[in-house]
């Protein structure tokens, strides 16, 4: 599990990115629940997660609407495959509207670029 802590503030949010090798719905969710053993990922307002799998992508918004759909576009376009992508954020008292979403999309690319740089999946 890589995981990428403080990749992003933004009034008061706070953003973190976390992946994987994942091969099934079943994993995803086992990947999410090992990442939830860590207190401070259990308190976060967001663990927001996309897959591609062999023809069923899966996501999940977890309260953020939309940024599911985010995470699998960009997997898409890298053709990245069997690997979960999470996306945290906890919430700093202040909505941030559409730039939630450039904050997803952000940390994302943070991921993939870590993930190019240090080592595939």
């Amino acid at each position: 599990m890589r995981i990428l802590d403080g990749v992003i503030a933004d009034r008061g949010s706070k953003y973190a990115v976390a992946g994987g090798p994942c091969a099934s719905e079943d994993a995803a969710k086992a990947f999410i629940k090992e990442l939830k053993k860590n207190k401070k990922f259990s308190k976060a307002t967001h663990n927001t997660w996309g897959l591609l799998l062999e023809g069923a992508p899966i996501k999940n918004d977890d309260g953020e609407a939309g940024a599911g759909m985010v995470i699998l576009r960009m997997l898409e376009r890298e053709g990245l495959q069997n690997h979960i992508v999470v996306v945290t954020r906890w919430f700093g008292g202040k909505h941030l509207g559409g730039d939630r979403f450039r904050h997803v999309q952000e940390a994302v690319r943070i991921y993939l670029q870590d993930l190019n740089e240090n080592g595939g999946p």
